[in-house]
C-alpha cells in the first residue's frame, strides 16, 4: 500500500511514517516544514520505500500528483500552537480550511480514502464529560481569537462527512487528545516536553493558569495504533472517533509528577492566562474523552501509562546533544509562554 501523509514532518506524523514502513508499506510525505521537522524523519530518509517533497498542501499541482500515486491520504497538515492561534488567526483559518479542502478535492477525483486529523479542542467549552462523538460542540464567542483553532477544525469535519455523503469520499474523521512522546518539542506550546525540558534543565517549570485545568495525555504509538486499525476497518469510514486516553491529570499534578519523577531541583511557577497569552483568554477546564466508539468499532485502547511516557519523553531529551539552543535571553522567555494543554499535533 502506498500511503500519502500530509504533514509526515511533524510530530505524529513521523511516528505514522515509521510504522508504516515497518510493516512494509510505501510512503509518500509532503510538509512544508512550517512546524514539523527534518529531523524526525533523517532516520528514515535510507529507506528506499520513503519519497519525501518539502512543499505545501497549497500547491495543488503537487498535492494532485501524490494523491494520484497514494492509495490513500493521511490529513495531518495543520497550523497548531495557542500563540500561532492567537497571533495568527488568519493563517490557521485559512491554513486548516483551505488545505483540507484542496486534500478533499484531489482525493475525490480518484474516490482515494482519507484519514483526517481533528482535534479535542472542537469540543469547545462543553461540561459533558467524557466528550462522546455525538456531543453538541460548545465554542466560545468569535471576538476570542482562541476559538478560530477549533472552528477551523470543526468546519474541515463538516467538510469530510460532506464529501462522504455528498459524493462518496471515503473520509475517516480522529480526535486527537493530546498526543505526546518523543520528537514532540515545546517550541509550539506542547505542555509535556516543556515541562519535561525544564525539570531536566532545572529551569522553573511553568504552568498557565491555576493548575487545576486537567488533560488526559496519550502516547504517540497508540495514537498511531489507533489510526492504523481505522484505516484497515472498512466499518469507520464515514465516521468520527476520539483517539485519546482517559487517565486524567491535572496540569498542576502533571507538573509535580515530573518533578518528582525527575528528581528535579525546578521551582513551579504560575503565570496567569492573560499574561501568558491575551486579555480574556479562555481555556477547557477539562478534556476527557469517551474511547468506548473507537473500542466498540476496532478494539483500541490505549496501553501506554502517563509515566512510562514520560520515562520515554526524558529519555529522548538526554540522548539530544544539547537540550535547546537559544539565541537569546528573550527567546527562551518566549519559548516558556508557548504552552499549549493540547497536542494535536498534528504535527
Amino acid at each position: 500500500m502506498r500511503v500519502l501523509i500530509t504533514g509526515g514532518a511533524g510530530f505524529i506524523g513521523s511516528h505514522l511514517a515509521e510504522a508504516l514502513l515497518s510493516r512494509g508499506d510505501d510512503v509518500l510525505i509532503l510538509d512544508d516544514l512550517s512546524t514539523g521537522s527534518s529531523e524526525n524523519i533523517r532516520h528514515l530518509k535510507n529507506i528506499p520505500k520513503l519519497n519525501y517533497w518539502i512543499d505545501s498542501v497549497m500547491n495543488k499541482a503537487l498535492l494532485a500528483e501524490l494523491v494520484d500515486e497514494s492509495d490513500l491520504v493521511v490529513h495531518l497538515a495543520a497550523a497548531v500552537g495557542v500563540r500561532l492561534i492567537v497571533e495568527s488567526p488568519v493563517r490557521t483559518i485559512e491554513t486548516n480550511i483551505k488545505g483540507t479542502e484542496l486534500v478533499l478535492e484531489a482525493a475525490r477525483k480518484k474516490k482515494k480514502k482519507v484519514f483526517i486529523a481533528s482535534t479535542s479542542e472542537v469540543y469547545g467549552k462543553s461540561t459533558h464529560f467524557p466528550f462522546r462523538e455525538d456531543d453538541d460542540l460548545v465554542l466560545g464567542a468569535t471576538d476570542k481569537g482562541r476559538w478560530s483553532y477549533a472552528a477551523s477544525k470543526a468546519v474541515d469535519e463538516f467538510l469530510a462527512l460532506a464529501y462522504w455523503k455528498e459524493r462518496k469520499l471515503p473520509v475517516v474523521i480522529g480526535r486527537f487528545f493530546n498526543t505526546i512522546g518523543p520528537r514532540q518539542t515545546g517550541q509550539y506550546g506542547m505542555v509535556v516536553p516543556n515541562f519535561v525540558r525544564q525539570a531536566l534543565e532545572g529551569q522553573p517549570i511553568t504552568i498557565f493558569g491555576t493548575g487545576k485545568q486537567s488533560r488526559c495525555f496519550c502516547y504517540v504509538g497508540d495514537t498511531v495504533a489507533a489510526l492504523l486499525k481505522l484505516l484497515d476497518t472498512p466499518e469507520s469510514v464515514g465516521q468520527v472517533f476520539n483517539i485519546g486516553s482517559s487517565e486524567e491529570i491535572s496540569i498542576e499534578g502533571l507538573a509535580r509528577l515530573i518533578k518528582t519523577k525527575l528528581n528535579s531541583s525546578s521551582p513551579i511557577c504560575y503565570i496567569p492566562y492573560d499574561e501568558a497569552y491575551e486579555a480574556g483568554f479562555e481555556d477547557m477546564p477539562r478534556r476527557v474523552p469517551s474511547t468506548n466508539k473507537i473500542e466498540r468499532y476496532v478494539g483500541w485502547q490505549p496501553s501506554t501509562s502517563l509515566d512510562t511516557t514520560i520515562d520515554l519523553i526524558a529519555e529522548y531529551f538526554r540522548r539530544r546533544q544539547k537540550p535547546l539552543a537559544y539565541s537569546s535571553t528573550a527567546e527562551k522567555h518566549n519559548d516558556a509562554h508557548q504552552q499549549l494543554e493540547n497536542t494535536d499535533a498534528a504535527a
